[in-house]
């Protein structure tokens, strides 16, 4: 498998750099391990239409990394780094419009 270049959205690293000391590290670690293996365990895919993307969450306790494969560019762009609760996807639109 070839290796995926990784973009994290601005909005995505403000919010991992908010996070606890101890989530942080391991929030970083598993983002890195996404260039090697996009599809972990722990991850699942989002069923979100019409958006040329494969769209997956990553989950790591409570929180959720969200992030996109684009395959034809080989590309990983992570969108967001959200709690749950209360976290819903409500603004996944917004994210994925941030991406283009």
């Amino acid at each position: 498998m070839s290796r995926y270049r990784l973009y994290v959205t601005p909005r995505a690293l403000q919010e991992a750099s908010n996070l606890p000391g101890h989530m942080r590290q391991r929030i970083k670690k598993a983002v890195k391990a996404l260039a090697d293996h996009p599809r972990p365990a722990g991850s699942k895919e989002l069923d979100w239409p019409n958006v040329g993307h494969e769209l997956r969450r990553l989950k790591l306790d409570r929180w959720r990394v969200l992030y996109a494969i684009t395959e034809a560019d080989n590309a990983i762009d992570v969108l967001a780094v959200r709690r749950r609760p209360p976290y819903d996807y409500g603004d996944l639109e917004i994210l994925l419009r941030e991406l283009l």
